[in-house]
């Protein structure tokens, strides 16, 4: 039996799969980011869920691809958490989400694979080697493009007075959030990523109004600047994008990449099915 799980900061797909690769059963939890939370915490719940309880005993090998996977530290504390359950596994493998996002948008010729999700990321993939450009610095002095980054851009626009009134009533009603409780939040909560991130769904609800879309396409040509134009290759090769940013908001996404002369790929809201299919035909 086989374990394969996507996990970003916010939530985490998973699946078993028998020895054949046939589907047993999908599941879904909280995101497993070993730059936010210990071990023991991840540990704590991975135990929690049903699926694992039951089905972990009779595992053999596990693909583990997470956010905040990018680094021998992080990828072990994942790795230990991982052995306490599936203690029969002769194959534990953690990998970082861009790898994750590469073997899911990877067509046969050579991608510039992206995440915008809570966070965001990019990498080229010719479809052996994995070669990262600009390194992610997470949300605090990273994350261009993402969820957390919109989140950011919504929230200072609101409280700086620069909103435009109608949403900025809008706002008001809808998260009645004063200063005090969002700095609270912000810098003394665990998940203040997520928690910023959550903001973005806001710039969603308008963004079709010039604000709000001028506020997108600086973001997400931040991100092109920062972690796609920094890649030799980026004139010559497809763009593609997983995550839920990038699914809901790609018409500005498209037009950001148009106006840097950029040819856009594939946009995959969730990989978890494409990257089964990479797996029944590369690893099983």
């Amino acid at each position: 039996m086989y374990f394969i799980a996507d996990s970003g900061s916010t939530k985490c797909d998973a699946v078993f799969l028998d020895g054949s690769g046939n589907l047993i059963t999908t599941l879904h939890t909280v995101g497993l980011n070993p730059q936010h939370h210990s071990y023991q915490w991840i540990c704590e719940k991975l135990g929690e869920v049903p699926e694992i309880k039951r089905y972990a005993p009779e595992t053999s090998k596990v693909f583990f691809y997470g956010a905040g996977c990018s680094s021998p530290k992080m990828n072990t504390a994942v790795e230990r958490a991982l052995q306490q359950h599936f203690k029969k596994a002769t194959v534990i493998e953690v990998n970082h989400d861009v790898m994750a996002s590469a073997y899911a948008v990877y067509r046969g010729e050579p991608v510039i694979s992206c995440i915008l999700g809570t966070g965001s990321n990019g990498a080229y993939f010719n479809g052996k080697d994995l070669i990262q450009g600009t390194p992610s610095l997470a949300y605090i002095l990273g994350d261009e493009g993402s969820a957390s980054h919109i989140g950011k851009q919504v929230l200072t626009s609101y409280y700086y007075g620069k909103m435009p009134l109608a949403a900025r009533e809008d706002f008001k009603t809808t998260y009645d959030l004063p200063v005090a409780e969002l700095l609270d939040r912000v810098y003394r909560q665990p998940d203040a990523n997520i928690f910023i991130g959550g903001f973005a769904s806001f710039a969603g609800k308008y963004q079709a109004e010039p604000f709000f879309k001028e506020m997108i396409s600086e973001c997400f040509n931040s991100f092109l600047e920062n972690h796609v134009l920094s890649f030799p290759q980026s004139k010559d090769t497809e763009i593609s994008f997983i995550g839920s940013i990038a699914y809901h908001f790609q018409g500005i996404l498209k037009i950001c990449l148009q106006r840097n002369k950029l040819k856009p790929g594939i946009i995959v809201q969730k990989p978890l099915e494409r990257l089964i299919e990479y797996h029944r035909k590369f690893k099983l």
